[in-house]
């Protein structure tokens, strides 16, 4: 999470939690403070610092807690209950709405956001053919622009996949979809690959 704008300013560990914190139903919070660089304590300052006005706030940041890095997003509402009542008392409704409103729930898969598809241009074609797997490293790499809201505003991640391992190679966040920010993501990855590769970057179509 290098920068959040087309120019080069580093962002804060603020701004980070920020896209921690609108990623956290799709991804593991734990994977993603350590793809930010941040600590999980640092992560929970700040959710807890947004959410001072609100009277379950520090309820809430302990079931996020508890939720990734206990359960590790494998648990209902009950479960949650009888974890969340050993440190406070609360009503079980209470809990099961609390969950609801944060989107805690068994990731047994996971959605994804829309991407955005900038203008229509030449369409390459498909060389993967949907074949989703690798025999060995930087055999298959895919990349996606995608884009979400954040607070009101629009944020743009381009990452490159390895399918061997699902290695993220690099990856860019922009505050707009522009050409710099794939082609940076590019000279990132590009610089990781060895001399001798017989490499197939497959795209969403978005960009090529």
């Amino acid at each position: 999470m290098e920068c959040l704008s087309s120019g080069k300013k580093l962002i804060t560990n603020d701004d980070k939690a920020l896209v921690i914190y609108e990623l956290r139903h799709e991804f593991n919070v734990k994977e993603l403070v350590n793809i930010a660089g941040i600590p999980r304590s640092t992560y929970y300052y700040h959710v807890k610092k947004w959410n001072k006005s609100d009277k379950y706030a520090d309820v809430k940041t302990e079931m996020q807690r508890v939720f990734n890095d206990e359960l590790k997003c494998r648990a209902g509402y009950r479960t949650m209950n009888r974890e969340i009542r050993k440190m406070t008392p609360i009503n079980h409704k209470t809990v099961q709405s609390l969950m609801k409103e944060l989107g805690l729930h068994c990731m047994v898969r996971r959605k994804k956001y829309r991407s955005y598809k900038g203008a229509e241009g030449k369409i390459a074609p498909n060389v993967l053919k949907r074949e989703f797997n690798a025999m060995v490293p930087n055999e298959k790499w895919v990349t996606d622009v995608t884009e979400f809201h954040l607070f009101g505003q629009k944020i743009y991640l381009s990452p490159i996949m390895d399918l061997y391992n699902r290695e993220i190679i690099s990856y860019t966040i922009f505050r707009r979809p522009t050409l710099s920010m794939v082609t940076e993501m590019l000279e990132k990855a590009l610089e990781k690959l060895p001399e001798q590769h017989n490499l197939i970057l497959h795209s969403d179509q978005g960009w090529q």
